[in-house]
């Protein structure tokens, strides 16, 4: 697992980009004892089938291949040779840890129904695993439940966490544009200035959110020389959230808001406002289920997580399927989509055996 880890590290590819990765997981899987393999959902994904005994139970374990376009900064040995590219989230080990445990439970064959296996492209952008589902994914392959595994900076190592119901959130990505004549710079009496406007609704915006939570990012863009003030001015940013009435409220209210403040100045407003990622919501029983089977290996499961204001479209599977999101401690690492990050080899293994002790007890023999 090492190994192959490493391989994915030097050579990262970006979502929908993934060739070679892919390519490397076909083959390592057809090369496992009776693996069936098929590829081509959503482009670069890869699906392995592993049956045994006669039940009809089925369980569905998933794998992002992604990378992140970083240039990295690290200085060893198996450090990224596609300049801009890096896998700086650990989809390289997530990657690496299901194809070990396919590779044991298919020598083992210590369960009684079906695994799938899901390697998915694409989950740092435009939903990979959305493209799947809508390419057929749980109509081809329909696995009852439907689990998956995040590394997380910070945590002990090997150590697990994850919560019943929301674990992480929702991300909306907006554009709203403040317009107006626009007009000379020595001249702003004459004309209404869209800048001090776009700043007033920024302003006024967070006012919709929790004051101990800032889930609004914002980026700014008006004009292009320094004695025109300009016609429009461009924002943009996401908010995240848990909640579906969450994300309604705050795309009435910006509607609101905007339209009020742009009326009292005599501009206009406009408003695109787009669902991306919906919240990554775990079913309480598969949850429970998820838990267990990290007990089992030995290591500490805290079931009380705090909610994280980071995505996963890992969201959309469950979604479809019940299921649950689990977070793996990397230790004392780098961030997150950090030039300096790396997977932490050491908890492959305990990845690995999470894998396979889910799979032995939700399909024992």
């Amino acid at each position: 697992m090492r190994s192959w880890r490493r391989d994915f590290h030097r050579h990262p590819e970006l979502a929908f980009e993934e060739e070679v990765t892919s390519g490397k997981v076909a083959a390592l899987l057809e090369s496992f004892d009776g693996i069936e393999v098929h590829r081509g959902l959503a482009g670069t994904g890869v699906v392995g089938v592993l049956r045994s005994g006669s039940s009809e139970r089925s369980i569905a374990l998933r794998a992002d291949m992604d990378a992140l376009p970083i240039h990295e900064e690290n200085e060893f040995e198996h450090r990224s040779r596609n300049p801009g590219k890096m896998h700086a989230c650990g989809h390289d080990g997530h990657t690496a840890m299901l194809l070990g445990a396919a590779k044991y439970l298919s020598g083992s064959r210590s369960f009684d129904g079906t695994v799938y296996f899901f390697f998915q492209p694409a989950e740092e952008k435009d939903g990979g695993a959305r493209v799947m589902i809508e390419e057929g994914l749980f109509e081809q392959f329909p696995a009852d439940e439907v689990y998956g595994v995040h590394n997380y900076p910070g945590m002990s190592v090997g150590n697990f966490g994850l919560r019943a119901g929301p674990l992480m959130a929702a991300i909306d990505v907006f554009e709203f544009a403040v317009t107006s004549a626009g007009g000379h710079a020595a001249f702003p009496h004459g004309t209404v200035d869209p800048i001090p406007i776009g700043a007033e609704i920024v302003l006024a915006l967070q006012t919709v959110v929790a004051r101990n939570v800032d889930p609004l990012h914002a980026r700014v863009h008006g004009g292009h020389a320094d004695n025109v003030i300009p016609s429009r001015v461009v924002h943009g940013g996401c908010v995240r959230s848990f909640r579906p009435e969450v994300q309604n409220l705050v795309e009435r209210r910006m509607r609101q808001i905007g339209r009020g403040i742009c009326s009292a100045h005599g501009a206009g407003f406009e408003l695109e406002y787009r669902p991306y990622y919906p919240a990554t919501v775990n079913h309480a029983e598969q949850t429970e289920k998820a838990a267990n089977a990290a007990r089992e290996v030995g290591r500490e499961v805290t079931t009380d997580m705090a909610p994280v204001m980071g995505s996963e479209d890992f969201s959309f599977m469950l979604q479809e399927r019940p299921g649950a999101f689990m977070f793996l401690g990397n230790g004392d690492s780098a961030g997150l989509h950090t030039p300096r990050y790396d997977f932490n080899d050491d908890i492959l293994p305990v990845g690995m055996r999470y894998w396979t002790t889910l799979v032995e007890t939700q399909l024992s023999a």
